[in-house]
């Protein structure tokens, strides 16, 4: 065990990072976010992630954007925050930074930097070791934006010897296939072992012993009775409760990326704009209508919580 009495499992969704119509940071709508997310009945919050467009802003924007979810969310609920990066060094201090405001836990990928540049084992370990003295646990994202590759094998050396680096977000091809193999492999080391994608392969990832999923904030209040009837062993309720979703969670996934939460937020009220920074380009409109004819079929609660 780490540093809490039980493991962080369940529902940890993405949060949207909001813009203004002009591309600067929309903090007010941030706050509203992480409310309205907390309204979804979610265990616990990440930002800064992909979805959160990590990518797309500046050191003090997420300087500015830790600190002012981690004081809107005030402890409700465990807040992640993503502090992936190169840099080894750049990892730690946006690591400690999140720590020491309030984070529970990290978020981050390996290093990485193109197809062409390779980071051996014991770089990857000693990047995730140095990230694990903000003294919170750590999950590592494996996913297929990054180049540098882990194999079962390596993720149970670091968690076997790490005992603040448990937690494991598989979001590659094949994912129940790899969880499955982790928690065969690293037994009670393996503390969270998580999946992601929007939740496009989730009852195959619970079914291979998945605790937790990470989607987007679109409908994680319609994702959560997928998780509770399978954690409570009713399958054939989980299978319905998922089978239900699953055409929104496919066109959120296939057609929209990251856009679609922020699109359902603004039709209900959530936030003002669903503006993302470019090279991101808008949803078409059709693509918009859609999104917004499937999500209005099902009412999740991000469609009327601003309303």
């Amino acid at each position: 065990m780490t540093t809490q009495q039980k493991p962080y499992r369940g529902l940890f969704p993405v949060a949207p990072t909001v813009f203004h119509e002009d591309g600067s940071l929309d903090l007010e709508g941030q706050r509203r976010v992480m409310d309205c997310m907390i309204d979804q009945g979610v265990d616990g919050i990440c930002i800064l992630a992909n979805y959160s467009e990590q990518f797309l802003v500046t050191d003090e924007e997420r300087r500015v954007l830790t600190e002012t979810c981690l004081e809107q969310v005030a402890g409700r609920v465990p807040v992640m925050v993503t502090c992936s990066h190169f840099s080894t060094d750049i990892a730690v201090s946006r690591a400690k930074h999140a720590a020491g405001h309030g984070a529970a836990l990290l978020m981050l990928m390996p290093p990485y930097h193109g197809t062409g540049m390779r980071i051996g084992d014991t770089e990857i370990f000693e990047h995730f070791e140095r990230v694990s003295e903000a003294g919170i646990p750590v999950m590592i994202q494996d996913a297929p934006l990054s180049s540098t590759a882990m194999p079962v094998s390596l993720l149970v050396e670091i968690a076997r010897r790490l005992p603040l680096v448990r937690y494991f977000k598989i979001e590659v091809p094949g994912t129940a296939a790899k969880l499955r193999a982790l928690i065969a492999e690293g037994g009670d080391a393996i503390e969270g072992p998580f999946d992601g994608e929007e939740g496009i392969t989730l009852m195959a990832d619970l079914d291979a012993g998945a605790t937790g999923t990470m989607v987007s904030a679109m409908i994680p209040d319609l994702v959560k009775p997928v998780l509770e009837h399978h954690f409570a062993g009713r399958r054939s309720e989980a299978l319905a409760a998922y089978a239900r979703i699953l055409p929104v969670i496919n066109y959120e996934n296939r057609q929209c990326g990251l856009r679609a939460a922020k699109a359902v937020m603004r039709a209900g009220g959530v936030i003002r704009s669903d503006r993302v920074r470019h090279p991101l380009t808008p949803l078409h409109p059709e693509t918009r209508k859609g999104l917004l004819e499937l999500a209005g079929e099902l009412q999740p609660l991000a469609l009327s919580w601003g309303k």
